[in-house]
């Protein structure tokens, strides 16, 4: 109805009426503190740049704390890995960026409170206050990115080498507790072929407590530990499972060996019963000097075995209880044992041949003995006028004490025994003035 009586109206009465709207409106526009000045004015300008550098500020610290989450990352796993002093320092260098990085943030989150940018009536000097404290604060998260970056592109053959363990990690862990499986079915392969196995499965029961620590994980035991541990019990359950592997083979070799040995002794105790007549074959035809140091031979070769028959049983025993290493131990003894006792038979029967051969011609062990000489002077001489006195005086010996041992034949009862062990000296003396010869000209000497 009322726009229907404005419609009636005369121009005049319009006209009228629009200025008195106008009055009623026109207050109220302006009640809020000038608002309708931003529109279009400096003050919207001042606001809109405080703005812009409030948005800017905020991408640089969205950045900053970005790229420090992403090193923190890097800076962990170095830490994880890398316990030398290049290592600490890089954790310690991290930590001081860490709190200048602290200071420049707290520094933009308190520009950022300190002012409502959003607000209709912001006044423009406080815009302009504002657009500098955030246009300082994102220039020092800025700044301090630059720093971070830098700081990061130094770490690299750190973090390269503590990525490089990291990737070793899981593999190395996996390998260990495969080859823990494999020496447990081993284990159980062994004692299904009636076999014990005490001792690899005592030392396999020792490696538990170490996998129980790779199942805990570098993270409580630190990856350098955790790679040398699963290193070490990769080894020793290898070992374990090469050991049980091994034991029907070890078994059946040593059966073997205890057959033979058994045997051995069985054939030296015969053999040492016929030391006896030899010495008294060397008694009857050659002096004292040349058989007394054989007396005890028959003794001490019967006693050698018996001594082994008695470690054979020993061994024996170890065997049919499984302990492996005592019959390995024993039978090693046994050996020595026979071998002692089989020197000393053959010994005495050594020397007689020996006696009767420089008996019936003393002249072949001269000659032997004095070509031996001759040689050596040959070569002390080769392209030299005068031989060196290094290698003259000690080939003179020789050739004196040659001289010496064919003139102690003379006699009724000669001592063929030491004539045997002079000519052997001779020799040996003579073929280390040879010797000698070769290293000095080798030397360019």
């Amino acid at each position: 109805m009322d726009g229907v009586l404005a419609l009636l109206l005369p121009p005049a009465t319009v006209l009228a009426a629009a200025v008195v709207l106008a009055g009623a409106v026109l207050p109220a526009a302006f009640a809020g503190g000038g608002t309708r000045r931003w529109f279009g004015g400096r003050g919207e300008n001042r606001r809109a740049e405080a703005q812009a550098a409030r948005d800017a500020a905020a991408e640089a610290f969205y950045e900053l704390d970005t790229a420090q989450r992403g090193l923190r990352i890097s800076i962990e796993t170095i830490a994880a890995v890398d316990a030398s002093p290049a290592g600490r320092r890089a954790v310690e260098d991290f930590a001081a960026l860490g709190r200048r990085i602290d200071e420049v943030s707290h520094t933009y989150i308190t520009a950022v409170d300190a002012h409502d940018l959003d607000r209709d009536d912001l006044d423009p000097s406080v815009a302009v206050r504002a657009t500098g404290e955030l246009n300082r604060a994102k220039d020092d998260l800025v700044r301090t990115q630059g720093e971070l970056e830098r700081f990061e592109q130094s770490l690299a053959p750190l973090l390269e080498k503590a990525e490089t363990q990291l990737a070793r990690l899981a593999p190395a862990v996996e390998r260990a507790k495969a080859a823990l499986l494999g020496a447990s079915n081993a284990l159980d392969a062994a004692r299904a072929s009636g076999l014990r196995a005490d001792e690899p499965a005592a030392r396999l029961a020792a490696l538990g407590p170490e996998l129980t620590r790779l199942n805990q994980g570098a993270g409580q035991h630190g990856v350098p530990e955790t790679l040398q541990r699963a290193d070490r019990v990769l080894r020793e359950a290898e070992a374990v499972r090469s050991e049980a592997e091994r034991l029907p083979q070890r078994a059946a070799e040593t059966d073997k060996r205890l057959v033979s040995l058994r045997t051995r002794a069985q054939a030296l105790s015969h053999r040492a019963g016929g030391v006896e007549p030899v010495l008294s074959e060397l008694r009857r035809g050659f002096s004292a000097a040349c058989w007394q140091d054989l007396q005890p031979v028959p003794e001490q070769a019967a006693e050698h075995v018996r001594q082994a028959e008695d470690r054979l049983k020993e061994a024996t025993r170890a065997r049919e209880e499984q302990r492996w290493a005592d019959a390995t131990a024993l039978l090693g003894t046994v050996r020595a044992l026979l071998n002692s006792a089989d020197e000393a038979v053959s010994a005495a029967r050594d020397r007689l041949d020996r006696l009767n051969a420089v008996a019936r011609d003393p002249q072949a062990e001269i000659e032997r003995t004095r070509f031996a000489v001759r040689d050596a002077q040959k070569l002390a001489m080769a392209g030299r006028n005068t031989p060196d006195p290094r290698h003259a005086r000690p080939l003179d010996e020789a050739v004196a004490r040659l001289e010496r041992a064919v003139g102690g034949l003379e006699g009724r009862h000669p001592d063929y025994w030491h004539f045997l062990q002079e000519t052997e000296r001779v020799r040996a003396a003579a073929a280390r003035v040879v010797e000698m010869i070769r290293e000095d000209r080798s030397a360019g000497r």
